[in-house]
Parts: C-alpha cells; sequence; structure tokens
C-alpha cells in the first residue's frame, strides 16, 4: 500500500468514528511555536499550572514523544451543544454538558490507531487529548485546519470553534496537508471586548492565570480579593466563543456522549441550591465537571453570587 492510500485510509476511518476533519503534517520540532511558549511561560500567564513548564522539550518536538515520529494528525470533534441548557443562575461551559470528553476521545484514537496496525502493519503511535505535552492547535494549524484567533482559540472557517482537537503520532510517512496560512480575526476584537477580566491580551495572547477557566477549573485554592469577579459561569466560560462571529457556523455536534444526562438537566433546571457532595458525584461521575472538586465547585457558586 503506497503512501497516498495509507492517508485516505485513516482519513476515512477518522470519519467513519464521528471525527468531523482530520489534518496530517509533517513531525517536526515547532520551533516558531517553542519561542512563543517560553516567552508565555516566562510571563508567567500559566498561573499556577505548573504543568505547562513540564517537559518543555516534548511539547515542541513530537519525536520525543514517538520514537522515529514521521507525521502528526489532528482530529477535531464538534461538541456544539444539540440544544443548549436553559438560562439559569449559573453558567457550565458547552464542552461539559456531557461525558467527559477525554474518555470519548481517547476510545476513538485507540480504535483508530488499532485500525491502522491491522490494515497498514506494524505501525507506533499514541493519541493525545488534551492532557499530554502537545502544542494541539499548533499543529491543527500546521495540517490545515484553521487559524488562531485573538481568543487563542482555532478557528475554522467551516464550523467556528466549538470543537475538541485530538493528536495522533504516527512512524508512518503520510501525505501531508498545507499549512494554514491566513487569519480571518480582521479588525474585530468581539472576543477582547467582551472578556470580564481582560485576560485576552495583544498578538492572540491569553493570559491563562486570569481566564475565568483557569479560576473555576484549574486554581484549587481560596479566591482572594485580587481575584477578578464574573458573573454566572461555575465551570468554564464560553464567553469569547459566544461572541465570536465565526461561531455563526457553528452546527449541532453527532455524538450522544456530548448531550447532558437526565439527572444532569434536572440537576441544572431545579437543584442548583441542593448540591451535597453525594448528589455531585452523582451527577457528575461521567461529568469534565468532577475535576474541579466538590468544594471548590461550591467555592465558584458563592463566587458567582457576589
Amino acid at each position: 500500500m503506497i503512501k497516498g492510500n495509507y492517508t485516505r485510509l485513516i482519513q476515512e476511518k477518522s470519519l467513519q468514528l464521528g471525527f468531523d476533519y482530520c489534518g496530517i503534517a509533517k513531525a517536526e520540532q515547532l520551533d516558531d511555536d517553542a519561542r512563543r511558549l517560553e516567552k508565555w511561560l516566562n510571563q508567567n500567564h500559566h498561573g499556577k499550572m505548573s504543568y505547562m513548564a513540564n517537559h518543555f522539550d516534548k511539547r515542541i518536538d513530537p519525536t520525543k514523544l514517538v520514537d522515529g515520529a514521521k507525521s502528526v494528525i489532528t482530529l477535531m470533534l464538534n461538541y456544539f451543544p444539540q440544544v443548549e441548557l436553559p438560562q439559569a443562575d449559573f453558567k457550565v461551559s458547552k464542552y461539559a454538558y456531557g461525558q467527559d470528553y477525554h474518555y470519548v476521545i481517547k476510545d476513538k484514537l485507540h480504535l483508530l490507531l488499532e485500525h491502522i496496525q491491522e490494515e497498514i502493519g506494524e505501525v507506533s503511535g499514541r493519541g493525545f487529548v488534551d492532557s499530554a505535552p502537545v502544542l494541539e492547535r499548533a499543529w491543527a494549524v500546521k495540517s490545515g485546519l484553521g487559524w488562531i484567533g485573538k481568543n487563542g482559540n482555532l478557528i475554522s472557517k467551516k464550523s467556528g470553534s466549538f470543537f475538541f482537537l485530538a493528536t495522533l503520532i504516527l512512524d508512518l510517512d503520510l501525505d501531508y496537508d498545507m499549512p494554514f496560512s491566513t487569519s480571518h480575526c480582521g479588525t474585530c476584537t468581539k472576543c477582547i471586548d467582551a472578556c470580564p477580566t481582560d485576560a485576552i491580551m495583544p498578538d492572540k495572547v491569553v493570559n491563562g492565570s486570569q481566564c475565568i477557566s483557569y479560576f473555576t477549573i484549574e486554581l484549587k485554592e481560596a479566591f482572594s480579593e485580587q481575584t477578578p469577579h464574573w458573573n454566572d459561569w461555575i465551570f468554564g466560560c464560553d464567553i469569547c466563543q459566544d461572541v465570536c462571529p465565526w461561531n455563526r457556523f457553528s452546527k449541532p455536534h453527532t455524538t450522544p456522549s456530548f448531550n447532558p444526562s437526565a439527572e444532569w438537566i434536572q440537576w441544572y433546571e431545579n437543584d442548583f441550591n441542593l448540591l451535597s457532595k453525594e448528589v455531585f458525584s452523582n451527577v457528575f461521575s461521567k461529568s469534565a465537571i468532577k475535576r474541579t472538586k466538590f468544594d471548590f465547585f461550591l467555592r465558584n457558586q458563592e463566587w458567582s453570587r457576589k
């Protein structure tokens, strides 16, 4: 089987597994992104997310993650909800409506790699979803899937930005897509103007330590007098995406596991103020929301009431 056939096989299987887009780039060191990441870290924009400073060499060089790596496959999976939850006292990011995306996507990556090995032969590879030292958005741009917006998110002209990114690194030569070389944000500043904590800075830099998602998910300590105020959000934040004009092209996802469970909806619509540790564990047992832990979830609720 020749290289082009390998590429088509992978692209076709990715679509069968439910991924919306599949782009492929040559595995090589990300020198420009390395400089940007180093500057971002030196300015302490990662706050208390110390893991962002770990494994720097692996973040910029895929051969440090897979020996002999030749191709980096980037996969997109839409999570824009079929039905948005009704307005309530508190808001949760759309990506957390359903089951934890880490597990949903890892299962798909495992099936994709398994299919590649069955059809092609001895191929080494590793799949990554958000929790490993991989610069997913950089690889997505190099794979031709879109551009980095002023809010730091990858934006697709076809579908906006409400999607997950996953990466599969292989020691297999494939046909490579052309990098996405243009930006289509123009003079628009809607995301910058809408951010209540001023986390979005010039030149597509986001101060992670000032982002609402950082405060409601990553920060595992009490809020202080210096903590900025915001309304409603208790897990994550969608403000900069909700105002982005490109998200008018967002379409409802087709992944059933991304829909909220009946228990989730009942809690959301009726029982916000009746949350116990037991209810939290039951309602969010398969949700990404469990990452924030019960005590910090209550902290977020109390802060949003101020």
